[in-house]
């Protein structure tokens, strides 16, 4: 009898181990800029624009588009077909809202998808192409628990997760709950420190371009 469930034991193992090695890996993009490179990894939990952004990059979309907003202590927006070096088609279709809270939030480094303002935009609609990097502000619990309570309000839930990752590393909480939050950074966070602090002129764009020269996935 012993044996018996020795036997059916190793058979589990093996069938949880082979489960795990079918597991793919996230994708991960590498961004070449012209102030270095940042790589971001690619949540499965937004299909929809994890599988565009993938497919804008291996179609070579993304290339050779400007930084075009950049807000120190905020974000870096980038993805704009109009402010591509060489004139290409611009990309003017929209994806549903995938918000995944409270896994997927707007601490720093991550990845998100831009939008218009909500009176024209009112279900929420991710841009095609356009994306940030979130860079933020730092918090103290003062100050975070005054967002917190905000977010309540809009019936937007911060939890303890979200709450001790905002007071470690920063980010920008308000934004939760209202735009896709698809991805984060994984490699580049000193990149990420350089392209925020640009100076800029009054629309927010760098005085300097910052170039995205390709979008790689590896």
């Amino acid at each position: 009898m012993r044996q018996r469930t020795l036997i059916i034991l190793f058979f589990l193992v093996l069938c949880q181990l082979g489960a795990m090695a079918k597991k793919p890996k996230p994708a991960v993009v590498r961004l070449e800029t012209t102030m270095g490179v940042i790589r971001v990894e690619l949540s499965d939990e937004t299909p929809r624009h994890r599988d565009n952004f993938l497919r804008l990059a291996r179609e070579g979309r993304l290339d050779s588009t400007l930084f075009h907003r950049v807000i120190k202590n905020f974000m870096i927006q980038g993805g704009d077909p109009c402010s591509l070096i060489k004139t290409r088609d611009s990309i003017d279709y929209t994806l549903p809202a995938e918000f995944r809270l409270p896994w997927l939030f707007h601490v720093r480094g991550a990845l998100a998808a831009a939008r218009e303002s909500d009176d024209v935009n009112p279900e929420m609609r991710s841009s095609g192409s356009q994306f940030y990097i979130v860079y933020g502000q730092s918090w103290s619990e003062n100050a975070l628990g005054k967002v917190r309570g905000m977010l309540d309000e809009k019936g937007i839930e911060m939890n303890r997760e979200m709450w001790e990752a905002y007071l470690q590393h920063g980010g920008s909480p308000h934004l939760d709950g209202t735009y896709t939050v698809f991805g984060h950074i994984i490699d580049g966070m000193k990149v990420l420190k350089q392209i925020q602090a640009v100076a800029t002129d009054k629309t927010d764009r760098p005085l300097q371009d910052v170039i995205l020269l390709r979008a790689v996935v590896e």
